[in-house]
């Protein structure tokens, strides 16, 4: 069974860091994109990066120079890292991945979210 799961979420203050890893685990062929998605209170989830398997990568812009996404293709995590965090940036972090399972046929895959709180 594949699982996504997501930690590293936090309370941070104003223009403080944090860094998110996502592991995919279970019997899985391969990975496509990976990426991080956002959902602040009575918002609608929004993408905030994505990577492809090859290293390309795409940015909202609100997060642009503030934060970077990378992978480990060896270790089937991705990571999130935040810098110069606004109270805006609050919200639940979800990583998507799209995948194929062994003997199965492409697919997203969702964490359960980690909470990202920037305030004082």
């Amino acid at each position: 069974q594949v699982q996504l799961v997501e930690s590293g979420g936090g309370l941070v203050q104003p223009g403080g860091s944090l860094r998110l890893p996502c592991a995919v685990s279970g019997s899985i062929f391969s990975i496509n994109a990976m990426g991080w998605y956002r959902q602040a209170p009575v918002k609608e989830r929004e993408l905030v990066a994505v990577i492809t398997s090859g290293g390309s990568t795409n940015y909202a812009d609100s997060v642009k120079g503030r934060f970077t996404i990378s992978r480990d293709n060896a270790k089937n995590t991705v990571y999130l890292q935040m810098n110069s965090l606004k109270p805006e940036d609050t919200a639940v972090y979800y990583c998507n991945a799209d995948l194929v399972p062994v003997g199965s046929y492409d697919y997203d895959y969702w964490g359960q979210g980690t909470q990202v709180t920037v305030s004082t």
